[in-house]
């Protein structure tokens, strides 16, 4: 198959790779799903991948003496596939900088609010505790600080009475299987860069929080 090759790195149930699996199949996205690597071997993502006929990898952190050594190992895994799209899909490490910057402009994760606002854990929570009218998901590019890489594409939903942390993280999930398959599809497509100055779409500059998907 032509077009981009692309890595795709889970830890557990791998939902945003069945995503974004299911738009590469119907042929939305101009390239190809050359692996899925995980840290536990018991990631059900894995089972998606194998069944849709992608070939899979574990590569189990605790085995490494260090951070940075699984990192190397992972960084030579992942090049061993001449990967052009690193998607973090779940993938519950925190990456050295060496990881970072080695993937520059080509490594994308998402994350379950509307950034800036609440990096990190427990973010449906945090945004009921903060009152918040609407609460989201972002995809962005990695960069070393953690979740303040330049924002790519958001989605929202409102905050409506009786809401919990439960319920929004479900409707959150499914803005994230829209907007983390589209922003893959942008780049496979040519159409998605990380300049100097920030992230583009069809060589127009984005604004910081990235292209708002409406409902």
């Amino acid at each position: 198959m032509s077009g981009k090759r692309i890595v795709v790195l889970i830890s557990g149930s791998g939902s945003n790779l069945q995503a974004i699996i299911d738009r590469v199949n119907a042929g939305a996205i101009a390239g190809e799903i050359a692996a899925v690597i995980s840290n536990r071997a018991s990631a059900y993502g894995l089972t998606r991948a194998a069944d849709a006929g992608i070939e899979t990898r574990v590569l189990d952190h605790k085995a490494f003496a260090d951070r940075l050594a699984f990192d190397q190992a992972l960084m030579e895994t992942i090049d061993s596939y001449a990967a052009d799209l690193v998607v973090l899909a779940g993938f519950m490490r925190i990456l050295t900088p060496e990881f970072v910057r080695h993937y520059n402009g080509r490594l994308f994760n998402i994350h379950p609010s509307l950034l800036p606002k609440f990096k990190g854990l427990h973010t449906h929570q945090r945004a009921l505790d903060e009152g918040e009218r609407e609460h989201g998901c972002t995809v962005h590019f990695v960069t070393e600080e953690l979740d303040g890489g330049p924002a790519i594409i958001q989605a929202a939903t409102a905050i409506v009475a009786g809401d919990n942390a439960d319920a929004l993280q479900q409707r959150v999930h499914q803005l994230e299987h829209r907007i983390y398959p589209l922003a893959v599809e942008w780049f496979c497509a040519g159409r998605l860069q990380l300049e100097a100055q920030g992230v583009t779409l069809d060589g127009d500059l984005l604004p910081g929080s990235g292209y708002r998907l409406q409902e």
